[in-house]
Parts: structure tokens; C-alpha cells; sequence
């Protein structure tokens, strides 16, 4: 393997890109890197200071001086939101929302690809996001674009947070707000969700995690 890589996985909300990701850094023994963990800190930011997360102006003077830090524990990936562990706290349904609105705002996005591609030029990394193939790593050296159909998403989403202790929405509250957060996420007009040319599609509806994982990892060997 290179010394120095960097894997994008791409793809729509639930999708299971993070869980993904994941495996693939620890079976490739490099660095995993939550992209959207970084907009979800700043949407948490902005209702802590009681800022709207649709308003970008109050955005763009926000972020300037943001203090977002993301750490590795134990194995463990932790995010230090003005030195504060805010790796739960940013998994609230009113996060998840507001992370899809911090993330269409250009000076927010500007400022985390900033702190990303800086992280990847350190390190071998595999990021996951929505626009890792096409804006952030646009030279990585493998692009994959993770997706399923959305019941199947909302489904492991729900179930996700069911086994977490942290449902706090039905099964089609769950879905409406995924549903949302595609069309916002593709229609945005600064890096939008989109498929990086180069990036292999995988739609692993009807997978379960280890043949979606086995296909993932197949991939990337092929290409390293």
C-alpha cells in the first residue's frame, strides 16, 4: 500500500457511510476522519449561541474563529467544540437538522474544507461526507458514492438509534427529515451532494453490513 493515501466515500444521508468508513480505516490501519461530525459541531454552536442556523451572515462571523478539533481516544473519534467533548451531544435531532443548513452556508463550508484538506495533507485518511470526491479530495485515490433506497436508510438509521438509547422520533419522522436533508443537500448550491465523475457507485440496498464491507473493501484494493 502507498504511504500516503486518501479515500473518499460519498453519499446521502444514512447511508451508512460513516459505519463504512470505519471499518475501512481500521482494516487499512489509517485515519478516519467524520466529516459531517465537523458541520454537526457547527450547527451546535450556532444554537448555543442562539444564532438561526439558516442565518448566513451570523454564520460566516461564527465560524471565523470557531475552535473545532477532532481527536482520536482510545481508537475513539472525539469532537472538542471550544474544548468541550461534544461527540453526543451533536447526534440530536435538532443538530441533524441544522447541520444540513449550516452545510449549504459557502464561508462555513470554506472553513471546514480548510480544516479538512489540512488533516488529509497530514495523514492518510478516509473522509466520508457528501462532496469528499468532488470538492474536498478531488485527487483522492479512491472515490466510492455509498447509497440505498430511503426506506432502507431511514431504517438503519432508526435502528441505529433505537440500540443507542437515542430515538426520540418515529419511523416516518425519521424519514421526512432524511428526505429533507436530501433535497437540501442536492440542491444546494455550493458542493452539493453529487457523484464525483470518477467515483464508483455502490447502492447497498439489500446488504448487509459485512457483504456491503467486503464489496468496499474489494474496491480499494483493486485500485491501491
Amino acid at each position: 500500500m502507498r504511504k500516503h493515501i486518501q479515500i473518499a466515500i460519498d453519499g446521502p444521508s444514512g447511508a451508512g457511510k460513516s459505519t463504512m468508513a470505519k471499518i475501512v480505516a481500521k482494516k487499512l490501519g489509517i485515519m478516519y476522519l467524520d466529516t459531517g461530525a465537523m458541520y454537526r459541531a457547527v450547527a451546535l454552536k450556532a444554537i448555543k449561541s442562539g444564532i438561526d442556523t439558516k442565518d448566513g451572515d451570523a454564520l460566516a462571523e461564527m465560524v471565523k474563529d470557531i475552535d473545532l478539533r477532532i481527536v482520536y481516544e482510545n481508537g475513539a473519534q472525539k469532537v472538542l467544540l471550544d474544548g468541550e467533548d461534544v461527540t453526543e451531544e451533536i447526534r440530536t435531532p435538532a443538530v441533524t437538522v441544522g447541520s444540513s443548513n449550516v452545510a449549504v452556508n459557502p464561508a462555513v463550508r470554506e472553513k471546514m474544507v480548510e480544516l479538512q484538506q489540512k488533516i488529509a495533507k497530514e495523514n492518510s485518511v478516509v473522509m466520508d461526507g457528501r462532496d469528499i470526491g468532488t470538492h474536498v479530495l478531488p485527487n483522492a485515490d479512491v472515490k466510492i458514492f455509498l447509497t440505498a433506497s430511503i426506506e432502507e436508510r431511514a431504517k438503519r438509521r432508526y435502528e441505529e438509534l433505537r440500540e443507542k438509547g437515542m430515538l426520540k422520533q418515529t419511523f416516518e419522522e425519521l424519514k421526512k427529515e432524511m428526505e429533507y436533508r436530501d433535497i437540501n443537500d442536492s440542491t444546494r448550491s455550493h458542493s452539493p451532494l453529487k457523484k464525483a465523475d470518477d467515483a464508483i457507485l455502490l447502492d447497498t440496498t439489500g446488504f448487509s453490513l459485512e457483504e456491503a464491507a467486503k464489496v468496499v473493501l474489494n474496491i480499494i484494493k483493486s485500485r491501491l
